[in-house]
């Protein structure tokens, strides 16, 4: 595959897992789905990895924005759109570093677990990140399902979580790799040029 076809192929690839990074973070916003809590402008009632806005700033729009560029470089231009090219390298390269900040906030939001209302022992719920603050846990929450109900409000806000936070976390990490893949194509785009004719089509 020339470096024109494989620039706009990338691009269109983007798009989908930048949406949705974006609306998972959205979501992320409103627990057991319920616009309760952001509307409280409590921030102690969110989760504070979801407050990092990963999916949002990072795998949503450092990722979006190059996506639009990074399929336009396939496009005729000037010396084969060798410049082109050359600056979809650096637009690769702010959607890796997009990619990766919305892929670690992701990890982060996984391992610390949710911030909710906290009861043991029927004892009055306390808001907190109980799974990020207990020390004395064998292993982690994830695999002990058994203390997800000990977070009462908001509802299922543990499985809502680890559901949004690893859709991300796959989202950002195939945009890692999809931007990594970019930059090395279009330095061969720099060297070589995008393989497009005059007339505006792919040579084979």
């Amino acid at each position: 595959m020339c470096t024109g076809k494989c620039s706009k192929c990338i691009g269109g690839s983007l798009y989908p897992f930048a949406f949705i990074c974006l609306i998972c973070n959205i979501l992320l916003f409103f627990p057991g789905w319920s616009t309760t809590y952001i509307q409280s402008n409590n921030e102690d009632q969110i989760t504070k990895e979801v407050l990092y806005v990963g999916g949002i700033i990072g795998g949503g729009l450092m990722v979006l924005v190059p996506a639009i560029h990074i399929q336009a470089t396939g496009r005729i231009g000037c010396c084969a759109n060798r410049c082109g090219m050359f600056l979809s390298i650096i637009f690769a390269l702010i959607g890796v570093a997009g990619g990766l900040y919305a892929f670690v906030t992701s990890i982060l939001g996984l391992v610390n677990g949710p911030t909710c209302c906290y009861s043991i022992l029927k004892e009055p719920c306390v808001w907190m990140t109980p799974f990020k603050q207990e020390q004395n846990l064998n292993e982690s929450y994830l695999f002990q399902k058994e203390l997800w109900d000990h977070c009462v409000e908001p509802k299922n806000v543990v499985e809502f979580n680890v559901i949004l936070f690893a859709i991300i976390l796959a989202a950002s990490g195939i945009e890692i790799i999809l931007c990594a893949i970019q930059a090395i194509n279009g330095f061969f785009g720099c060297l070589c040029g995008t393989c497009m004719n005059k007339g505006g089509e792919y040579e084979s």
